[in-house]
């Protein structure tokens, strides 16, 4: 392991990167002959290529407290680095052209940048607060894939002892999954010097398999069902209320501990997953607000129920696609099956190669990876979706209490952006944040405000009665 000179990495907060210095963590692994890009690389690509390298949602920052127990100090933390990377050879891997075709290139060995940070003083929080401002300036540049590894450490040191881990990693070679397992291997690391399974699948194992027939089938099935599916989607939903503002796409969040509640209550009274009702939920609202009977909702699907792929460290994710029929205006109870038989079926089908999917629609005249996606973009992202709210029974006046304190906020913008609306489920102190994301010559933040308040209305309906057609109001009436 080495320190030496001052950090060529992406500046950390400023009271501090005058101080950084730059370490190496050596590594070495066995020799792969590497692979083409994954499906779900692939996937990433094309959106690397409409919206630019520099898009926040290719990188995942997260931050490693030291562990408690023990004194850790820099040479042991930059072993326990080189060892994670010597580990898994995704980490050791770039991509790069190889015969007019981009390729994983696998190292067997090399070395690991590490930022060292010293802070002035150990601080109340182990300096918590400043290493996640460290990952936010670290995931600023965005990684070159070809020549850089994909991922970056830091360490916050403080009397010689690192007190917290910066890791920033690539969304190209992991998703969120795969980022989790990643960290839980670090942690071994740092407390144990091993982690003593034999690593899983890695990406290029990924991709080898997906050259098989077996998953070459599995893509043409679930092209059938995309295609199939977009000739059921109406060709627009929510209508232009105005002029496009700038920047176009603003983000908006609802802060509501009314929508946790009612959405956990629905969940256990009906025995479906609080994310099912959020979903039904939002399809309604966007059925009232557009007129039409059928919804089109993406969301994304992490393609993990095979063996081999459970904790393959490998970006596995991609979209799905559900289409929620509401034509025969049914209950809110009684359409929740039907949403989750929707997602089942989404789930079964979002594992193929986007490139045959892009292909397959330009043959048949649809749509496919550009311009802006008239349709709704649903991902929850709560750290633990299922988790009990306290207490069983509801009680109504404090329930309708409770949506009268909930926050609305307006957050960034954005020039570009793939959806006309996406909305998260996100975790929020005291609750849940339901966050829109939209086009504003149809969600400025007044409408967007409107639209969130009508899903949260919606959820506090269900939860405390029967809820017939329509379960919200028309836009117009709203």
């Amino acid at each position: 392991m080495s320190t030496h000179g001052r950090s060529t990495v992406a500046a950390a907060p400023a009271a501090m990167i005058a101080y950084a210095t730059q370490a190496t963590a050596p590594f070495a692994g066995p020799a792969d002959p590497g692979a083409p890009l994954t499906w779900g690389q692939r996937a990433l690509w094309i959106a690397i290529r409409r919206h630019g390298a520099s898009h926040a949602m290719f990188s995942l920052r997260r931050v490693v407290a030291a562990p408690r127990r023990t004194v850790l100090d820099v040479p042991t933390a930059l072993r326990a680095v080189g060892a994670l990377v010597s580990r898994h050879s995704s980490l050791r891997t770039r991509v790069q052209e190889v015969g007019g075709q981009l390729r994983q290139v696998v190292a067997d060995s090399g070395e690991q940048p590490v930022l060292v940070i010293p802070l002035a003083e150990p601080r109340g929080d182990g300096g918590a607060a400043l290493a996640q401002q460290v990952a936010t300036e670290l995931a600023a540049n965005p990684f070159e894939h070809d020549r850089e590894w994909p991922q970056r450490f830091a360490l916050l040191v403080a009397n010689e002892q690192v007190q917290q881990i910066v890791v920033v990693l690539s969304h190209t070679t992991v998703d969120f999954r795969a980022a989790e397992l990643v960290l839980r291997d670090l942690r071994l690391l740092l407390v144990r010097g091993e982690a003593p399974a034999a690593p899983p699948a890695q990406s290029a194992d990924i991709a080898r398999l997906e050259d098989g027939e077996r998953l070459r089938r599995r893509c043409e099935r679930a092209v059938r069902y995309w295609l199939d599916s977009h000739h059921r989607l109406p060709a627009d939903t929510l209508p232009a209320v105005g002029p496009v503002q700038s920047p176009r796409f603003q983000r908006c969040v609802l802060t509501s501990q009314a929508a946790d509640a009612a959405a956990r209550a629905v969940a256990r009274r009906e025995r479906v997953s609080s994310s099912t009702v959020l979903l039904a939920a939002v399809a309604g609202v966007i059925s009232a607000w557009s007129g039409q009977d059928t919804c089109g909702i993406y969301t994304m699907v992490n393609n993990r129920s095979a063996d081999e792929y459970r904790e393959a460290i490998s970006k596995l994710n991609q979209l799905g696609l559900l289409v929620i029929d509401l034509a025969d205006r049914p209950s809110f109870n009684a359409a929740l099956p039907r949403v989750w038989h929707a997602a089942v079926e989404a789930y079964r089908h979002a594992y193929y190669d986007p490139e045959r999917m892009a292909a397959a629609h330009e043959a048949a005249g649809l749509p496919y990876a550009r311009g802006v996606n008239k349709h709704c973009y649903f991902n929850d992202i709560r750290l633990a979706p299922e988790a009990e709210a306290s207490g069983e029974d509801l009680d109504e006046a404090a329930l309708r209490a409770a949506v009268a304190r909930s926050g609305f906020a307006v957050a960034e913008g954005l020039d570009t952006f793939t959806w006309l609306m996406r909305v998260e489920v996100i975790d929020a102190p005291g609750g849940m944040g339901l966050a829109v994301t939209g086009d504003t010559a149809h969600l400025p933040p007044d409408v967007a405000e409107r639209f969130l308040r009508d899903v949260e209305r919606l959820l506090v309906d269900a939860a405390l009665g029967a809820l017939p057609w329509p379960w919200t109001r028309p836009a117009a009436a709203a």
